[in-house]
C-alpha cells in the first residue's frame, strides 16, 4: 500500500508540474497565441526548456499513473486500458524528446495521444464496478468522457482551421512552417483545442489518483 500512495503521489505531482510549466509558458512565451498556435509550438521560441519539462513530467504522470493501477484493476480489458496509459504516457515524453522540428514528432503524437480515450473509458467503467469506487463514479465518468471529448473538439478544430484557410485561398500542407500570424477570414481555436486536450490527458490520471488516496485514507 505504501507503494501504492508513492505512485499516486507522483503521479499528482508531475501532473501539476506540467500544468505549471505550460501556464509559466503563456506568459514568458506570449509572442505565440494560444488560440491558434499549438503547445509544441513553443519549442521555437527561447524557453524550449520548459516545453521539454512539460512533455516530460506529462510523460511520468501517465506512466506512474499505470503503475499504481497495474495491481488495482482486475480484467483483461481493464488491464489493457492501463497499458494504453502507459503508451499515452511514453508517447508524452517522446514528445519532449523530439519537438516540433524533428521527423518523430508526429509519431510522438501518434503515440501519445489516440489512446488513452479508449483506456480511460476501461479504466474508468471497471474501476466504479468496485465498491470503494462507486462513490466517485461521477468524476471518474466525467473525466474519462472529457478525454475523448477533447480529442474530438481538437479535430474538428483542426478542420476548421483548414476549410477556412482553404476558403481564404491560402495553400497551407504538412511541410509548410507553422502560422505566426492568423490570416484575415481563417477562424482559428485549435490552439485552444489542444490546450483543452492537455489539460483532459493530464487531469484524469491526477484525479484517478486523488481518488485512489481518498479511498486509502478512509480504509486507514
Amino acid at each position: 500500500m505504501k507503494n501504492i500512495t508513492l505512485l499516486a503521489n507522483g503521479t499528482i505531482s508531475f501532473g501539476f508540474i506540467s500544468i505549471l510549466c505550460l501556464l509559466i509558458l503563456h506568459f514568458v512565451s506570449a509572442e505565440f497565441k494560444p488560440n491558434f498556435r499549438m503547445v509544441s509550438e513553443y519549442a521555437l521560441g527561447k524557453h524550449k526548456w520548459l516545453l521539454t519539462m512539460f512533455f516530460l513530467c506529462w510523460g511520468l504522470c501517465s506512466i506512474l499513473s499505470g503503475l499504481m493501477l497495474w495491481n488495482i484493476v482486475s480484467s483483461g480489458w481493464a488491464k489493457f486500458g492501463v497499458i494504453l496509459l502507459f503508451v499515452t504516457g511514453i508517447g508524452a515524453i517522446m514528445g519532449g524528446l523530439f519537438d516540433v522540428q524533428h521527423k518523430l514528432h508526429g509519431l510522438s503524437f501518434g503515440i501519445g495521444v489516440p489512446f488513452l480515450p479508449i483506456g480511460a473509458l476501461l479504466i474508468s467503467y471497471h474501476l466504479i464496478k468496485k465498491a470503494d469506487w462507486q462513490n466517485h463514479s461521477t468524476s471518474l465518468l466525467l473525466s474519462s468522457h472529457l478525454v475523448w471529448i477533447s480529442l474530438v473538439f481538437m479535430a474538428a478544430s483542426m478542420f476548421l482551421l483548414f476549410s477556412s484557410l482553404k476558403s481564404a485561398g491560402i495553400v497551407y500542407g504538412p511541410d509548410s512552417p507553422p502560422l505566426t500570424e492568423l490570416p484575415k477570414g481563417v477562424i482559428g481555436i485549435n490552439g485552444w483545442a489542444n490546450r483543452f486536450l492537455v489539460l483532459c490527458y493530464i487531469l484524469y490520471p491526477v484525479l484517478t489518483a486523488r481518488v485512489l488516496l481518498t479511498i486509502i485514507t478512509l480504509k486507514n
